[in-house]
């Protein structure tokens, strides 16, 4: 059994996003500097992160009590991939820069799924990027078995229609995904967006059994994030209930 190519667009795909999670952590040592120098550093930190690039989308997450290790997460979306060089070093150039470390980071870009012809799935299968600002986002990257590849594209393709089958039953939740091969060290960085943890729990659970899942080769770290205003993403990194 050999892998057949799938059929080239009649029409080109048209511009593609580049997105980025970039997950971030506050040093202990920082909450031991004098409260008036924290506040000042607060507030630097906040005009750093709401004063982007005009081109580069930014969206703030805590991560407080879902993650060990992981207090916030910034997703950036932007057409060129220098926004988030410029963003990235804008945020480590101020006072409380020295006091971040950022423990993980994802990347790829916006693309037209293969298996999905003419199709729009919900929007999030083009190459842009939109955020729908629910409240809840669950972001982990993933690899696919080799022996995925090798199977004839027809194949690939009628496994791929049942997948999204199955997530066609929970529409409350939008997926994004981000293709990261020869960019990153993931083949495809996912991101759902909800409003209810227990549906999202429900939409995973139910596609386990499915034939494409028996191809997953890494879905791990997972990342549940819940959608905060930047100083609010500060002040809980910070220790402020």
């Amino acid at each position: 059994m050999t892998a057949s190519t799938p059929p080239v667009p009649e029409e080109p795909e048209g511009p593609r996003d580049f997105v980025r999670y970039l997950f971030w952590t506050l040093r202990a040592d920082w909450r031991r500097r004098p409260i008036d120098e924290r506040s000042e550093d607060v507030s630097d930190l906040e005009r750093r992160i709401t004063r982007p690039p005009a081109d580069l989308t930014v969206r703030t997450y805590s991560l407080v009590g879902t993650k060990a290790g992981v207090h916030g997460l910034f997703w950036l979306v932007a057409p060129r991939l220098e926004a988030f060089s410029e963003y990235e070093a804008r945020l480590w150039g101020g006072p409380m820069g020295g006091y971040l470390d950022f423990p993980y980071g994802y990347f790829g870009m916006g693309r037209r799924s293969e298996y999905l012809g003419a199709h729009a799935h919900g929007g999030q299968e083009a190459g842009v990027v939109r955020p729908s600002d629910r409240k809840y986002l669950f972001v982990y990257p993933f690899v696919k078995k080799r022996e995925w590849y090798g199977l004839p594209y027809e194949e690939r393709r009628r496994i791929m229609v049942e997948h999204f089958q199955i997530g066609h039953k929970f529409p409350a939740v939008t997926i994004h995904t981000g293709y990261s091969f020869g960019l990153d060290d993931a083949e495809f960085i996912l991101a759902f967006e909800g409003d209810s943890p227990a549906e999202f729990l429900d939409l995973v659970q139910a596609l386990r059994p499915s034939v494409a899942s028996r191809f997953t080769a890494l879905e791990t770290p997972i990342f549940t994030c819940v959608a905060v205003p930047p100083r609010r993403m500060i002040d809980l990194a910070a220790g402020v209930p």
